[in-house]
């Protein structure tokens, strides 16, 4: 797994490490000592990569190569619909920070499909910078979710990738 220090153009981080979010310092939470880019692979080798998105949400993406049943579709018409976290809310080839380096004999014409976890419910580093909590809040629960989190969930989404093949 592979951390990225690629600059967020919204998150910066003190030399303690203490994340900042539009340049206000935020509480004590799991933000501090997560990255805001992550490339790895999942167990049968697939790229992967979580992603912070504008808000200071966590993204999952998964790569799928030519051939695969998925390559090439609108997130919305991928059958059978993958179970993630919201569901999938982005399809594109490589582009901006959703890319890779291939291995070598790998193809470089992936098709990233991913999720992103600021939905009802979910709080990003926006929401905690104006000082949300994790709690109930408007009547149901809201939680902040961790790099870990989104790691999970884009590992069981490659494995659904795999699955479609099987």
């Amino acid at each position: 797994m592979t951390a990225s220090t690629r600059p967020h153009p919204r998150i910066t981080r003190d030399s303690d490490g203490r994340a900042s979010y539009n340049g206000k310092l935020l509480p004590d939470g799991p933000w501090h000592a997560e990255p805001d880019h992550v490339d790895f692979r999942s167990p049968s080798g697939r790229p992967c990569i979580i992603h912070r998105n504008n808000m200071g949400a966590w993204c999952g993406y998964v790569a799928v190569a030519p051939g695969h049943p998925w390559h090439g579709k609108n997130y919305d018409s991928i059958e059978p619909f993958p179970g993630v976290h919201g569901g999938l809310t982005y399809s594109d080839r490589c582009q901006g920070p959703l890319c890779h380096v291939p291995e070598p004999g790998e193809s470089d014409d992936v098709w990233w499909l991913g999720f992103d976890c600021i939905h009802s419910g979910d709080l990003s580093l926006y929401d905690v910078s104006q000082g949300r909590e994790n709690g109930i809040k408007y009547g149901w629960h809201e939680s902040y979710k961790t790099a870990e989190y989104a790691r999970e969930e884009t590992l069981s989404l490659a494995g659904q990738a795999d699955a479609v093949l099987r």
